[in-house]
């Protein structure tokens, strides 16, 4: 259980990849704006994941797919993502890659049951005693990860939240500072905490958003911040399935890396449906996103098949950068390393690399995100950059230079002492290829 205490009052960072993206960024006739949403460019692709979307609001991509075809770095997940932002904030957004079904300790298939089913919501209501307040301050403490110490994860986060008549600061655990930065909840947003389970729903914000980072504007709520109320949270059908084969000794003792039964997932399910029929819950299917998906053998692509076509499925969106290659478990050549009857099923969108201009916007937005400042100069020297390497390498750039910087203001002689330290594909190449010519 999360553990969640009060404290009197005594900066929280998120950097992910893609914490920016809020949506496509369509106007209302569906047209996608240069810049919205946290999404830059890909105009064309950007109009059709909106016609997806809509698709899947009126019900008739059942059955089907998307498979988002284009070369590395040309904004593949963030446009799966985007499609996951539209259909709404607590929709579940799962992400896998293709090569890690054979890393699992257990069964192909049962790894892709279990992503499905991570990626099916249930969206539950009822009351109950909740934290709700605008969010004044965060700070998450961060620890050493107990198998990597190069990497930092959140041990427990310490928040304040305030209504127009309250003020509290709780501290909680790792759990819920975890939902925390997957949420990507900041200052000003408004949310609920349950103070018995952890589950967290964000409400809105109380900022004026700009264009970009638009969020849904709330007032500030009033009352207690600590108030009985009906509170909605979504679980996923995962989640379920865990606590039940947790339910008796055998699931408590040995469901930690096990698989589990079908017997428990079909009970869940009749347990979900009848929620359903007594108004308690609703079904929220979420997005499946599937990288390097030519790295699925032909036993993963017919499970997948058969799965698509299930009354409780997600929207399944593949992504992948190759052409004409086997499918793997066979000899067979085929478009992108898939099989024709799984192809015919999927509706096929192309990403272009990024122009110049393009990616001088989206560094903006890294810089933004990460709370870098940057000079123009430096800006429009990394757009030039990316456009001659690629879009990756000149994001990736930003922070090595923040460090040459000394926390100061980024100008375009940090990029370039980070680019003499750091190189891009082509320059790594060509270093490796006049080493082994000078070994012959």
């Amino acid at each position: 259980m999360p553990v969640i205490e009060e404290v009197a009052k005594r900066s929280f960072e998120r950097v992910g990849s893609h914490s920016h993206i809020k949506g496509l960024g369509l106007d209302d006739n569906g047209k996608a704006l240069f810049m919205a949403d946290g999404m830059v460019g890909q105009v064309k692709a950007r109009e059709a994941a909106g016609i997806a979307v809509e698709l899947i609001k009126r019900g008739k991509l059942a059955g089907k797919g998307i498979l988002l075809v284009g070369p590395t770095g040309s904004g593949k997940t963030a446009i799966a993502m985007g499609i996951a932002r539209e259909l709404g904030e607590d929709v579940p957004f799962v992400q896998i890659a293709g090569s890690e079904i054979y890393s699992a300790e257990i069964k192909k298939t049962e790894f892709l049951k279990e992503a499905l089913r991570r990626a099916i919501g249930v969206r539950i209501s009822e009351e109950r005693k909740v934290y709700e307040g605008e969010v004044k301050e965060i700070r998450i403490n961060k620890t050493k990860h107990p198998f990597n110490p190069y990497v930092e994860i959140p041990e427990s986060v310490l928040i304040t939240l305030r209504t127009k008549d309250d003020e509290k600061t709780i501290r909680a655990g790792r759990e819920i500072a975890y939902q925390l930065m997957d949420m990507g909840v900041e200052e000003g947003d408004v949310i609920q905490i349950d103070a018995e389970s952890g589950h967290i729903s964000k409400v809105g914000t109380t900022k004026e958003e700009e264009g970009l980072f638009f969020k849904r504007k709330v007032n500030l709520p009033s009352g207690p911040v600590l108030k009985i109320k009906e509170f909605t949270y979504t679980v996923t059908l995962h989640d379920l399935d865990v606590a039940n084969a947790r339910g008796n000794v055998f699931g408590l003792l040995f469901s930690t890396g096990a698989e589990i039964s079908d017997e428990i997932r079909q009970r869940v399910d009749e347990t979900v449906k009848q929620w359903i029929e007594e108004g308690k819950a609703t079904l929220v299917p979420g997005v499946l996103f599937i990288d390097e998906v030519h790295m699925l053998d032909i036993e993963a692509f017919s499970f997948l098949a058969r799965a698509m076509e299930s009354e409780l499925a997600p929207i399944l969106i593949m992504a992948t950068n190759r052409g004409r290659t086997k499918i793997r478990g066979t000899d067979l050549e085929a478009p992108h390393g898939m099989p024709i009857d799984m192809l015919d099923r999927l509706l096929i969108i192309n990403t272009e690399p990024y122009r110049k201009e393009e990616i001088r916007e989206i560094v903006k937005i890294r810089a933004k995100e990460e709370k870098i400042d940057v000079s123009e100069e430096a800006i429009e020297y990394l757009a030039e950059l990316g456009e001659k390497t690629s879009l990756r390498y000149a994001v990736q750039l930003l922070a090595p230079a923040s460090v040459l910087a000394r926390g100061g203001r980024v100008e375009k002689e940090h990029i370039e002492k980070a680019k003499e330290y750091f190189a891009d594909l082509k320059r790594s190449t060509e270093f490796v290829e006049k080493l082994e010519g000078m070994l012959q």
